[in-house]
């Protein structure tokens, strides 16, 4: 496996026998990637360019980012090799999934995953995924339950692409925070309080779920990543990784200390009733 430094559309990034399965570049000047721009600036002007803590735009952050993500890359490529192979000799299609996410500076970027899903479910159902998703493959269903499809984020990591923490990268039809100042993350506030998501997705039809999740969960998922980011410290980070590991580990709902980080950094102030109940319904569904 090579990782070149730059050029992240070159072929030689991933060898075979485990060639990219790589969706088309998704522009700037695209019409929806413009149509969220505008409605956020509409909407709410205050996620155009959010603010950030010290620590969050600090280098020391990205040092650390760069020694962890390093570290971990040389001590799982043996299991993410075996993972790959289990990927590619059990389901048609290569064994890495890249894909174009908006990241800092609402700059497109290529996303690394390993294959959770058919190697033809873009053209088979909706760019979300629900629970129970029949396009998911069986050991995809295995490392999606414990995270492990996003271990080529590192990689990412890395290429100074993604942070430890930070938002999830969205496509750009989903993106919820333009031109943040910060990188996008493999974990994160508003990832640890729905990472249940599938399964409250799984209850509305295929034909709603764009708009289910533009109404509903997208602008709470925004609001705790934006509230966390501008108050983020070197501890918190810690605290969210040590929750996410925690989280990925545990069969029931969600861990205590989850509950205790979202209720510690994520307090918000009063909403409209209708905002209340819809955030205690997803609460109560994690």
């Amino acid at each position: 496996m090579q990782f070149p430094s730059r050029a992240l559309e070159s072929s030689s990034i991933f060898a075979s026998p485990f060639p990219v399965a790589a969706l088309s570049p998704v522009l700037h000047g695209a019409p929806d990637y413009e149509a969220r721009l505008q409605s956020s600036r509409t909407v709410n002007p205050s996620l155009v360019s959010p603010t950030a803590s010290v620590w969050t735009l600090s280098s020391s952050r990205r040092v650390f980012d760069f020694i962890v993500a390093l570290l971990v890359l040389a001590a799982l490529a043996v299991p993410m090799l075996a993972i790959a192979l289990c990927v590619r000799l059990t389901s048609r299609g290569p064994a890495f999934f890249a894909q174009y996410r908006v990241g800092r500076g609402g700059r497109l970027f290529r996303i690394y995953k390993f294959r959770s899903m058919t190697w033809d479910a873009g053209h088979r159902g909706p760019g979300l995924t629900r629970g129970g998703d029949c396009r998911i493959t069986a050991i995809g269903r295995w490392l999606r339950k414990l995270k492990l499809d996003e271990l080529p984020q590192f990689y990412n990591i890395l290429r100074g692409e993604m942070s430890l923490v930070g938002p999830r990268p969205k496509l750009p039809r989903y993106t919820g925070i333009v031109n943040m100042p910060y990188r996008p993350g493999i974990t994160g506030a508003a990832t640890l309080a729905f990472r249940r998501e599938e399964g409250m997705l799984s209850r509305v039809h295929p034909s709603h779920l764009d708009d289910y999740y533009s109404q509903h969960i997208r602008p709470l998922k925004t609001r705790m990543d934006v509230r966390y980011m501008c108050r983020a410290t070197f501890w918190s980070d810690l605290r969210l990784i040590g929750a996410t590991f925690l989280a990925c580990l545990a069969s029931s709902p969600a861990p205590p200390i989850v509950r205790h980080a979202s209720t510690r950094f994520l307090a918000y102030p009063p909403q409209p009733a209708q905002q209340v109940s819809a955030a205690k319904s997803f609460e109560t569904a994690i």
